[in-house]
Parts: C-alpha cells; structure tokens; sequence
C-alpha cells in the first residue's frame, strides 16, 4: 500500500492546500459551541451584558459607591478609560438619546479601548460591583436593611430622611475595613466559582443600564444577532471549506486511479506469455478496475477523514477541558469503549477482505469464461450447470460480503448508544454543577457538543482502520502486477537490424521449457528459413508447433541456443524493433470493437485505401467485406463476436497483409476455411509475398504442399525436414498425416 503513495506526488499541492482547508474547516466547527455558549450564557441570561466593564455609568454610582470598595490606584486606571459627560459637554446632544439619565445626572461613557484593558478594567469593577449589587438587595429587604443598621450600631430612625448607607460606610470605615466587608460579602460568591461572580457583576451592570435608560431589549437583541450572524457565517465558511477539500480529494484520488490504472496497463502490455500465465485475465481486470477503485475511494476518505479527525479531536479536547476540566473522564471512558469495540470489529471483519477480493476474482472468471463461450454452453445444453456454477461463486461473495456487513451494520446502533449514553451523562452530571453554580448552562452545552466532536473525531480514525485494510488488499494487488518485472526485457545497448534486411531466420540448437517446469517443450530445434520461401511446421497436436513460431517475436525466450534473424540474435535487438519486422497471424483470431477499416488500420495507420483493399482481396475477404453498403465501415463488435471463424481469420491475414513485413507468421490460421478459399488465398499469398519469409504452422497437408521447407515436429523435436515429395519418401509421420487427407482428395 505504501509504495503506491509515490501517486501522490503530482498532487501533493492539493493535498497540503486541503489539509490547510481542514485546519481551517476544523478552528470553524470548535468555535460554533463557543459561541452558542455565549449566547446562551450572556445573551439570554446576562441580557446580552459580557462582563462587569458597563458602557456607562451614572457618577454617582461609579464616584459613591462602586469606587469605595476600589483601591485608590485603580480608581486612576478607571478613570482614565472613562469620559465624563454633563449639559456642558460638547457631545452632549449625540448621548442623552442612548442615555435620558443625561437629564438629571452626569455618566461616565467607557472609551474606545483594547481587549487587553477591558479585561484589566473587568477584574476591577467585579467586586465592587457584586459587594455593591449585595448590599443594594440587602437594605430593599426590610428584614436584611435591620441587620445591616444593627451590624453598624446605627438606629436607622435617628438618620435624617434620605440617608444612603454607602455614605455612611464611608465616613464611619476606613479603606482596610471596607475591604475587608467586600471580602466578606464576596467569600461565599469565590466559593461557588468565579463564574458566579461574573453573572452577579454582570447583572449589576445591567440593572444600571436600565436606571440610565440604555435600551437593554435592544442590547440582548444585538449580542444574539451578532453572535448567530458569526456562528451562521462561520457554519457558511465551513461548508465552503468542506466543499473545496471534497472537490481536491476527488481530484486527487481520481487523479491518482487514473495514473495507477495507466500504469497498470502499461505494464501489463509489456507482459510475456510468462507473466500472463501468472496472472488469470478476470484478476487483471479486477485489479485494473475494481481494486483501483478501492484505493480512489480511501483516498478520498483518507484525505477529507484522517487529517480532519485529528485536527477536530486535538481542538475539541483542548476546549471541552477550558469549558469544564472535571468531566474529563466522561470523554475518555467514551473513546475507550468505542476504540474497543472497533478494535473487535477490526480483527473479525479485515480477514475477510483479502477472501472477498479472490472471489471478486473468482466470479469474474465464471461471468467471462461463461459470456466468451456461450454459443458452447448452448450447444451441449449445459445452461442449468453453468447457472450452479455461477451461483456457486455469487453465493460465496454474498455470504462474505453479507457477514462483512452484518459485522459493520452492529457498529451504527452501538455506537449511537454510547454517543447518547455520553450525553444523558453529561446533561446529568452537568446540571448537578449548573445547581452548584460552578457551570453555566452554555458552558455545559458547549461541553455537550465538543463531546460529540471529539467522539465523531475518533469514530472517523477507528472507522478508517476498518476500510483502510481492505484497500490495503487492493494496493498489494496492485502492487503485485506494478512489481513483477517481465521476463523479456530489451538489452541496454540494443543492436539494429542491416539496413539491408533481408529476413532470414536461423534457429541455432534451441532448446525451451516454460518456467518452473521440469522437461523441456522444445529440443535442440535447428532450421533456417530463407527469404521468399515458405517454411512450413507441421505435426501432431501438443508437439510444440506454436511453441516454435511464438520464440520468433519473443513472446517466449528461448532456454538454450539462440534465434537469429540475418545472423543477429534477436535478444540483442529492441522487441519494437524486431516486431517492427513481422505480421503475425495469430492461432486465436483476435480483432477489437471497432470497423473492419479500423482493424485493418491496427496494423499500419498510414495505409491507405488501396492498400487496405489489396490485402482484403488476397486475404479473400472481398465478398463479406463488401457485401453490404458500409464496407470497410462496418462495425466490428468486442472480439469480432458478429463475424464468423472464417471471416475473423481472413480479417487477421489481411490486417498481416497491410503491414508489408519482410516475415510473416501464420499460426494455423486458415483452420476454419473451406479448401476452396483456402486454395485461392495461398495462390494470392504466394503472389504477395514472393520476397518475404514465410513461416507457416498447420494441420493441412493441402495449405503446406508446395511449401519449400516443411519441418515434421513431433514431442518436440524435428523429426525431418524436406519438401512434400521428399516427406512422403522419408517420414513416416508426415505420410501418415498426408495419407488419412487424401480421402478428402486435397492432393490429387
């Protein structure tokens, strides 16, 4: 798997662009509980108030009673980020309609100021704001006021009328006393936590914006709408991102099946006869179709999952523990239990993989063998046997693909369970603290959501090693044909052919057997075939006739001995080079989807309609050919399945014909036609090919009987050679052969 990472290369851009579209897609998912936690927490229960730093404030309050229970230095520090406003300021006008208090009493309006000095001016102002905000309920509580006058020693009756408490506390306390009084009032606050100091600060605030006529309706209104404005453009923002990286990783991963599947292509088109006995056609194909698709599809899910998961999870457990760091465990028993469970799935599931992709070969192999024969299937009745068998196969992929998914199906509700589990405990648990005062209801319910994040986040990562294997299995596949180097290979200082080719082929004591077995095909084989001769093979079936030709064009190479074409040995030559030089017919007529014209074409794009129409005449194609008004248009479907034997053959001879090659190959290509057409068309191809070398391999003494050279092959071996009349003098396997024809009279 991880050598076909080398794919990626031409798109790591895309990659590195989208893992920085995930980062950012990631920061926009974690902020939005955030900010739903604002909302909830300070827009609806603070009224829209964030901290304890008001916009403004009446003098009296700030002057009288906020500032003393504030140190004298950060009365300065107060002071100097407020602007006093009164009838006699220039601004007047522009203020008194935000706040009418302006009527009867000067405000302080806060400045235009930093984040980093209302957060100074926030820790101030929460004390005295909460000991004052204290101290006001406390005394319009009748019962509350009397302990307060009793504490002081003070008869409330001898005060003059309209006496306030906080002038009396600062004339009758010192500074270390009124200290010490907000440290009593605000102790028990600390105890319940910070947060809920910050709510009483803030809803102090807000009570002062009501008696200086601020609009606080409108104030709630505008935090909310500011807030879900953010969290619906950054929802916006996301989606993009999401759209983007799902367009790159497709991009890329179908960038990346396209380059594999050329690649394996290539490579399989430089195959030997040896390495295609290796590998079956239905396991290339699925290789080449299905196992690409494997990796193009977990590659996009690697791209869009397993650097978001990280990203998401890292982020989500950093916020959840700034939001509340005591349910910590919640999280952590989660994704045990879910790592476990996958794990479980992980070892049942992934052997099976490897069993799915070998009966995805399996039934590929029955479907094409049964779509290629199926005019023999009809012939010998054998429709309801080849049904079994290809039900056999079908049925063996469902059962694992069905346990398979059976396995993965139990993932979804177990999963759900605990996701649910994990937020009735945090509801539970949550609101016990929400009761204590040490979490705010936003708080908990951002909780509840970075929960889930972090719990989706590592659901994507254990999910993807449960799909990553089976593309594991693929890229092995893949990789099994990408690394198997072909037995034939081209020499790395390749000689050229004279540019007086002549064409004459010498086998020098060849000896062949295919590899891994132990006996020899082919023994100390010695012939010449001479330019504008017929050499000609004959000889029982299995004695290794193909296998003879097939050594030419190096579809095999040879074990011992050597091959020589105008004394150059044929290894020391490019294979392009060397094919360049024949036309070969060969035994199975094989012509792709397509026109006669086209097929025609296959063999030199450049010939013109002459020359396609003197090779269809020689090859005795003319009447078929022409019969019908599109001609050389006419459409050839996959594998010439709409032509007969006889006509596939004549097509394969004419598509050798139009080449022009100094040699030409013809391996029992004429089997499938009558004497007739198979006499007129040697008596043409003697004509067209009078200067070229001419290899024939047959079973018909008729096609053979005036060949110059025929070579009797039997296990192997060439038993004798000579002419016709010299064979029927000489061998008896060759007069055997000859004898059991002339009943049909093809020699009188």
């Amino acid at each position: 798997m991880f050598k076909i990472l080398k794919y990626t290369k031409p798109y790591l851009l895309l990659v590195l662009f989208s893992i920085g579209l995930l980062a950012a897609q990631a920061n926009l998912d974690l902020a939005l509980p955030d900010y739903l936690s604002d909302i909830v927490d300070t827009g609806i229960q603070q009224g829209g108030v964030e901290n304890a730093v008001p916009v403004a404030i009446r003098q009296s309050e700030l002057l009288d009673r906020i500032f003393i229970f504030t140190h004298p230095d950060n009365q300065t520090t107060v002071l100097a980020e407020y602007t006093l406003v009164d009838e006699n300021s220039t601004d007047y006008d522009s203020y008194i309609n935000d706040y009418p208090i302006l009527e009867n009493e000067s405000i302080y309006v806060l400045n235009d100021i930093k984040q980093d000095k209302n957060d100074e001016l926030h820790q101030i102002f929460v004390e005295p704001f909460v000991v004052v905000f204290t101290l006001e309920q406390a005394m319009a509580n009748p019962e509350n006021a009397t302990l307060i006058w009793e504490l002081l020693e003070i008869d409330p009756a001898t005060l003059p009328p309209g006496t306030d408490l906080f002038d009396i506390l600062s004339s009758m306390l010192t500074f270390e006393e009124l200290m010490f009084l907000s440290n009593i009032i605000t102790q028990n606050f600390k105890a319940m936590g910070e947060i809920m100091l910050d709510q009483i600060a803030a809803l102090a605030v807000g009570l002062e914006y009501e008696i200086i006529g601020l609009d606080t309706d409108k104030l709630q209104s505008n935090y909310i709408l500011k807030a879900g404005g953010l969290m619906l453009l950054m929802t916006l923002l996301s989606v993009l991102c999401t759209i983007s990286v799902s367009f790159l990783a497709s991009r890329t991963a179908a960038g990346m099946a396209r380059d594999i599947r050329s690649d394996l292509f290539q490579t399989v088109e430089n195959f030997s006869s040896i390495e295609f006995d290796s590998f079956s056609t239905a396991s290339l194909i699925t290789r080449s179709t299905n196992d690409v698709t494997q990796i193009q599809s977990v590659t996009v899910m690697i791209i869009r999952m397993v650097f978001y998961a990280p990203i998401l999870g890292i982020g989500g457990i950093i916020r959840a523990l700034n939001k509340n760091a005591s349910m910590w465990w919640l999280i952590a028993v989660a994704v045990g239990v879910l790592i476990l469970l996958v794990l479980i799935v992980f070892f049942i599931a992934v052997p099976k993989f490897n069993i799915m992709q070998s009966l995805t070969d399996r039934i590929n192999l029955v479907a094409r063998e049964n779509l290629i024969g199926m005019l023999v299937i009809r012939a010998f009745n054998r429709e309801k046997y080849e049904e079994e068998r290809f039900d056999t196969a079908n049925k063996d992929l469902t059962s694992v693909v069905l346990f398979i998914n059976r396995v993965m199906v139990i993932l979804m509700p177990i999963m759900m369970l605990i996701m649910n589990g994990l937020m009735i405990s945090i509801i539970w648990i949550g609101s016990h603290e929400v009761e204590a005062a040490t979490m705010q209801v936003g708080d908990m319910m951002a909780f509840m959501q970075y929960a889930m994040l972090i719990v989706f986040a590592f659901l994507m990562l254990t999910m993807m090693f449960i799909i990553l294997p089976r593309a594991v299995v693929s890229g092995r596949r893949i990789n099994e044909v990408l690394q198997t180097e072909p037995s034939i290979i081209d020499p790395e200082e390749p000689k050229t052919f004279p540019e007086s080719f002549k064409g004459t082929i010498e086998f020098r004591n060849v000896s062949f057997k295919y590899p891994g077995a132990k006996k020899h095909v082919l023994q100390n084989i010695s012939f010449t075939a001479q330019p504008g001769q017929t050499t000609a093979l004959i000889g029982a079936t299995g004695s290794g006739k193909s296998t003879v030709i097939n050594l030419i064009p190096r579809f095999y190479d040879v074990t011992t001995g050597s091959i020589r074409i105008d004394g150059l040995d044929i290894r020391k030559v490019t294979q392009h080079d060397l094919r360049d030089k024949i036309g070969y017919v060969p035994q199975k007529s094989s012509l792709f989807s397509g026109t006669i014209g086209s097929n025609l074409l296959f063999a030199n794009e450049n010939a013109d309609d002459e020359d396609l129409r003197s090779a269809i005449d020689i090859a005795q194609a003319t009447e078929f050919v022409f019969d019908k008004s599109e001609g050389m248009d006419r459409e050839i479907a996959q594998g010439g399945m709409n032509v007969s034997g006889g006509q596939k053959q004549r097509l394969s001879i004419a598509r050798a014909l139009v080449k022009k090659p100094p040699i030409y190959i013809f391996d029992d290509s004429v089997s499938a036609l009558d004497f007739k057409t198979d006499a007129a068309l040697r008596k043409a191809l003697k004509e067209k090919t009078g200067d070229s070398t001419v290899l024939m391999v047959t079973q018909r003494v008729s096609t053979i009987k005036n060949a110059e050279q025929i070579l009797v092959i039997d296990e192997g071996k060439i038993v004798n050679k000579g002419t016709h009349d010299e064979l029927m003098e000489t061998c008896d396997i060759y007069k055997e052969i000859a004898i059991s024809q002339l009943e049909l009279e093809e020699f009188a």
